[in-house]
């Protein structure tokens, strides 16, 4: 064999030996730092759904606007709830008096001798009392209902957050139960990183994290906050006959599925701006050694 040949085979050896060397070292890396580029970015929404219906009279507040815990966003027309409450009071208050004279006339029918009342007389004032007062205790329900739908056409913000989608103005109808406005909690932003099954072995709930954003240069830092314990699974639903529908699948191929892993920041700079459903690439790292 001459000699240029034992070179060309030589070098072609320790290319194939080196290229081994590195898909190695390359599987190894990333099973013991697993990342995703199926990553993206979530957070709680609070959708507001008023409990008295009404016109809407006041709406101090616009599209994307940021608000804090217990800012104002909108006030239902209060007009027939307040009369509502001026109602209920005159109720309460003729059922006190009618209480008052049913209890002093039952006191006076007590203190007399049955000389003067009957028994059953003196029960019969009695179970007057009674009626009066549970009349008088359902007023004082009634009044406190009248007070609470009159503080519900007020509606603040329970979170800090950011108005999202807004779609109502002055003068629309608010139905009670129905949806009016979204608010996006700017205090619950986290990232679920969508990992192949393979890789959960390497995985545990307190690794340090980096996210990478679109847009952003640089990583962000957060931590492994929890692993979901479930996903659909599609041969578990039950055809009209209520028997298991088992999808076919070819024997030779096995597609991983993947598994929602839960990252939380660490903290978040200034100038980065988080919407839901921007995608992200994360990696786990190993933890520090103790």
């Amino acid at each position: 064999m001459r000699l240029p040949t034992l070179i060309r085979v030589a070098i072609t050896l320790v290319v194939v030996a080196l290229a081994g060397v590195l898909g190695w070292t390359a599987w190894n890396a990333y099973m013991a730092t697993p990342w995703t580029r199926d990553g993206a970015v979530r957070a709680y929404v609070i959708t507001e759904k008023p409990e008295v219906s009404g016109r809407i009279v006041a709406l101090p507040i616009k599209a994307d606007q940021f608000v804090h815990k217990g800012d104002p966003l909108l006030e239902i027309d209060p007009t027939d709830y307040k009369i509502a409450l001026d109602n209920a009071q005159a109720v309460l208050d003729q059922a006190e008096a009618n209480l008052e004279n049913s209890k002093v006339q039952s006191e006076r029918r007590q203190k007399l001798t049955t000389l003067s009342t009957s028994a059953e007389e003196q029960q019969t004032y009695l179970a007057q009392e009674r009626i009066a007062r549970a009349s008088y205790n359902q007023a004082l329900a009634g009044i406190a209902r009248a007070r609470l739908n009159l503080d519900r056409t007020r509606i603040v913000s329970p979170v800090n957050g950011y108005i999202t989608n807004l779609q109502v103005q002055v003068g629309d109808y608010a139905t009670a139960g129905q949806r009016i406005l979204s608010i996006v909690n700017s205090d619950s932003f986290w990232v679920d990183g969508y990992f192949e099954e393979t890789q959960l072995g390497s995985i545990h709930v307190g690794d340090p994290a980096r996210v990478s954003l679109m847009g952003y240069p640089r990583a962000l830092a957060g931590r492994v906050a929890g692993i979901t314990r479930g996903i659909e699974v599609a041969n578990a639903q039950p055809d009209p006959a209520g028997l298991p529908s088992v999808n076919p699948i070819f024997t030779w191929i096995r597609l991983a599925q993947r598994v929602p892993v839960r990252v939380e920041f660490d903290s978040l700079p200034p100038d980065v701006t988080l919407a839901i459903g921007m995608t992200a690439t994360v990696q786990i790292d190993k933890p520090p050694a103790k």
